[in-house]
């Protein structure tokens, strides 16, 4: 049984007066008549197992954007209901008002719909639905609570997609929609032209050139149709709080742009989340399937608090990757990282792949290299200063094995990528 304020101001009512004269009969008295009103309006609000509920919830939604749970509620009993349905959910699905009134006639059934603003990514699962029921005075009632299961996932927000026009527009210019010209392995004929001063006379074609009177070369195009894995890792560092979010959520909005930018590319991408062990994986996906089985499976990424295992890591790249692909690293540039764990096998990729390693900077870090307001802040910034010596030491080391270092805070870490990825396909170095 529950009781409701009514029974709070019944009792009051009675009792002060009482109170007032001190007559401790008419205060029990008064106490007893509340409990039998409280237990009469119990028994006669409608059982709560009455009320059949359903929950009807879309598959996925994305980051931020706005969403609804809808139960279908109704009441397979012989009397009216008439209470309140709570729609519970946990703090990070962005719940609205979940309280929900309900008066429901005998065979009838209501939809009750709770607005969701997920405020973080992952499967965000329903709680329990309550319903109480009232008697008809609205002094007690009875509840009960059950499991309607309900499983939202909340996709990343690719916040970044707003730089994937400007990279398309660049993609098509490099495909010969305006004339581009390199050279280099792992590039594709194009298209036959006169021969002007300054071209490569590698590039000129001598049996095309003796059928015709003008000298006559060819031109290339960034080569298609080649690998791309991505490699996000999820180990410890990826727990890290740059800015107002972990490293890893940067990671996943980098992977995601780069992801769509090489698929209009013609590569074929493959993404592979790895602490010690296989986190997400995506094989097969082409065309409009990839970006959703992106984001899909990234969707549920937590950071392991656990160190990365760098040659497990380059034993499932080197599994999953048979000839010469681009792969990239979403992962530190911590010196301790870098030297303890990537070096030691990072020459087993660079000897068969381009690969770039991608890291997020803090911006915080900068803040305190330029601060001089007091003794600690000097100290402070000796401190970030001497940790961005040995981050560009890193990056040195990491340059002369043969791997790209893009480094750059949350917000440009994915159109910098974007922009290297596009670099080395008009350089032929894919």
């Amino acid at each position: 049984m529950v009781l409701t304020w009514r029974a709070v101001a019944l009792t009051a009512i009675g009792c002060v007066p009482a109170v007032w004269t001190q007559s401790t009969g008419a205060v029990l008295l008064w106490s007893l008549a509340v409990v039998v009103v409280c237990v009469v309006d119990a028994r006669l609000a409608a059982d709560p197992s009455a009320l059949e509920v359903h929950r009807d919830l879309p598959r996925a939604v994305r980051l931020t954007e706005r969403t609804r749970s809808t139960l279908v509620a109704t009441n397979a009993g012989s009397r009216p209901l008439r209470g309140v349905v709570r729609d519970a959910w946990p703090p990070s699905a962005g719940a609205g008002p979940d309280r929900h009134p309900v008066s429901v006639p005998p065979g009838e059934s209501r939809r009750l719909v709770t607005p969701l603003v997920p405020e973080r990514r992952g499967d965000r699962t329903a709680d329990l639905v309550t319903v109480r029921t009232l008697g008809p005075l609205g002094i007690a009632g009875r509840q009960r609570s059950r499991p309607v299961p309900g499983t939202l996932r909340v996709l990343p927000e690719f916040a970044s997609r707003k730089h994937l026009p400007s990279r398309l527009a660049r993609l098509r210019e490099m495909d010969g929609r305006a004339a581009v010209q390199v050279r280099g392995e792992g590039t594709e004929f194009d298209s036959l032209r006169e021969y002007v001063i300054g071209d490569d006379v590698r590039s000129i074609d001598w049996r095309a050139s003796a059928r015709g009177r003008e000298m006559v070369v060819r031109t290339w195009r960034p080569e298609r149709d080649r690998r791309v894995l991505v490699v996000v890792d999820t180990s410890r560092t990826s727990a890290a709080r740059v800015g107002d979010q972990p490293r890893l959520d940067a990671s996943i909005e980098a992977a995601l742009l780069l992801g769509a930018l090489a698929a209009r590319a013609g590569d074929r991408v493959e993404l592979l989340a790895y602490d010690r062990a296989v986190r997400a994986r995506v094989t097969g996906a082409a065309g409009p399937r990839l970006l959703p089985a992106l984001a899909d499976a990234m969707a549920p990424l937590e950071a392991s608090l656990v160190e990365a295992d760098w040659a497990g890591l380059v034993g499932a790249v080197q599994e999953r990757l048979s000839q010469r692909a681009l792969v990239v690293v979403l992962s530190t540039l911590d010196p301790s990282a870098v030297e303890n764990g990537i070096l030691p096998v990072v020459d087993q990729l660079t000897g068969s792949h381009q690969v770039v390693l991608a890291s997020v900077d803090d911006p915080d870090v900068a803040d305190l290299r330029s601060s001089r307001e007091d003794a600690a802040a000097v100290f402070d910034a000796a401190a970030a200063e001497r940790a961005e010596l040995e981050r560009g030491a890193a990056t040195m080391v990491l340059n002369r094995r043969g791997v790209e270092v893009v480094a750059a805070s949350p917000d440009d870490l994915a159109p910098r990528l974007a922009d290297t990825y596009l670099a080395l396909k008009a350089a032929g170095r894919l």
